[in-house]
């Protein structure tokens, strides 16, 4: 395991923060006999740090979703560089190629842009049509092309990055609440390049056929409100229930299996999830202050630690798995980046 990180500020960046490095930022530790959670304090306050990615250098990228910049963490050093957006950006989730350029999404701007670290430009790719408003989570598929998910414009989007061109597939309308929009939300690719997809305002998760854009839904059970999901090894999808504080599973051609209840129950509040290369699920229950993670064994449908996050968390909304490092990075509402670094089975 290595040391404790430390926070450091490159110099070239100390003065625009007019406080002395050591005084800047306060770093957490906390260990089990499944992991290790390690957090670096964000140097740009109240910013609201998420969805981390490691890039192919292994630096860590985020987006500032409050403050509007992209920014990348070197692990080895606790440096930080900024990388800031228009006014108004509203940056939800981005993603790395293996060149190094990041793309992220626009999520109050209708674009997903492109940042090249080497020069800071940023390039934008606007939404075809008005109702993509809120480009909400990426993902790369096996082509270098990207999946995204359109929250409150209900719509499962493909950027094709070699031409530029956009698809966009509508979701299920809903009737109730505050907004017809089923809400397409987490998203994950599985071994055949499909998209899965949660939908938050309703008791569905889908899947659209690359072939024929065409949406796959599956019902899980009345009143559940999946948010995010992952995939394992074997296909299966997991989904974390943020409305029932459960675990629930779906299989291909056969829907909705059966769920878990979470540790905290109803008041769990499960967001970020992720799963390692053993096929165990580390999800985090937001629902509680500290946020805490907890492991879930899909062999033996066992579940495992439960691990509070020292900095509290506020709330853990997505997560990245490196598979080179088996660590999981997450970002906090308390303003850290953080890894939990796995233990092999």
């Amino acid at each position: 395991m290595s040391s404790r990180p430390r926070f450091t500020v490159p110099l070239a960046l100390a003065g625009v923060f007019g406080a002395p490095l050591a005084l800047v930022g306060q770093d957490f530790t906390t260990s089990s006999g499944q992991l290790t959670i390690e957090e670096w304090t964000v140097p740009y306050a109240e910013s609201r740090p998420r969805d981390p990615y490691v890039g192919p250098d292994g630096r860590v990228w985020f987006v500032g979703q409050r403050t509007h910049y992209a920014a990348v963490l070197d692990p080895a050093t606790g440096e930080f560089t900024k990388y800031d957006m228009d006014d108004g950006t509203g940056p939800h989730n981005l993603i790395v190629d293996d060149a190094g350029m990041v793309y992220y999404a626009g999520n109050r701007a209708n674009h997903i842009g492109i940042i090249d670290p080497a020069t800071g430009a940023i390039d934008k790719i606007m939404m075809p049509d008005e109702r993509a408003r809120d480009p909400h989570t990426l993902i790369w598929d096996d082509d270098g092309n990207i999946w995204f998910s359109v929250q409150g414009g209900n719509l499962i989007g493909h950027l094709d990055t070699d031409t530029r061109d956009v698809r966009l597939v509508e979701a299920p309308e809903v009737e109730g609440g505050r907004s017809s929009s089923s809400r397409p939300y987490g998203i994950k690719l599985d071994s055949e390049n499909r998209p899965w997809i949660a939908h938050f305002n309703t008791n569905l998760i889908g899947m659209v056929d690359p072939g024929s854009f065409e949406l796959i839904g599956y019902d899980i059970p009345e009143g559940s409100r999946p948010r995010r999901l992952v995939i394992d090894s074997k296909d299966r999808v997991w989904y974390v229930d943020y409305a029932r504080g459960k675990l629930g599973l779906v299989v291909e051609g056969d829907g909705f299996l059966r769920e878990w209840d979470l540790p905290a129950g109803e008041e769990s509040r499960p967001y970020g999830v992720a799963i390692d290369e053993w096929d165990r699920i580390w999800l985090v229950e937001t629902g509680i202050q500290p946020n805490r993670f907890v492991g879930f064994d899909t062999e033996t449908e066992a579940f495992l630690d439960i691990v509070e996050v020292e900095s509290g968390g506020g709330t853990i909304r997505h997560m990245y798995y490196d598979e080179r490092t088996d660590s999981i990075w997450f970002g906090t509402d308390v303003n850290t980046v953080g890894r939990a670094v796995v233990n092999p089975r």
